[in-house]
């Protein structure tokens, strides 16, 4: 017995130091794991070039609300300063998180200083109340303002959303 004690004790007090020391490796660990700024389209992690399949980027205004959802079928990253996505589909939200508007666009480039993104192909635009579509468009998701050019063609289905009235 009186050999025991020296041994468990030899044991302890490396394994309590092993301990003490996971701690505060933890303590570092989690500082170091702060949240991170989110992927959004002001830091695409794409490098010049480069393509990316299937590439999803939240777009959140400056108090952390999320504005839009872009869904890329592909993104090619062209320069330091512009983005290039086939078969991209948006989802704007509402400042209650809704979805507001789906934007269909085949093949457009986004501008990251100016974040004007554009396309010289058809588009269409749909709401719950609308359907819009035109021959190119210029979409600027800071103020999330669009302009359609060209053979603009504009079906409504729901007229009581934009007078305010019902259909009698």
């Amino acid at each position: 017995f009186v050999w025991l004690v020296p041994f468990l004790l030899s044991i302890a007090v490396p394994a309590s130091h092993l301990f003490a020391e996971s701690k505060g490796q933890k303590k570092k660990h989690a500082r170091a794991v702060t949240p991170r700024r989110e992927q959004s389209l002001t830091n695409i992690p794409l490098p010049i070039g480069h393509e990316a399949k299937g590439l999803v980027l939240p777009d959140f205004d400056g108090e952390g609300h999320l504005r839009g959802k872009f869904e890329a079928g592909t993104a090619r990253r062209i320069d330091q300063q512009h983005i290039g996505f086939q078969h991209l589909k948006i989802t704007t939200f509402t400042p209650e998180s809704q979805p507001d508007l789906q934007i269909d666009l085949q093949t457009s480039v986004l501008d990251l200083k100016t974040r004007i993104l554009s396309s010289q192909e058809r588009t269409t635009i749909q709401r719950a109340d609308f359907n819009l579509a035109g021959d190119s468009v210029q979409f600027d998701t800071n103020t999330r303002t669009g302009r359609l050019i060209g053979n603009v063609k504009m079906v409504i289905t729901d007229r009581s959303h934009l007078t305010g009235k019902t259909n009698e």
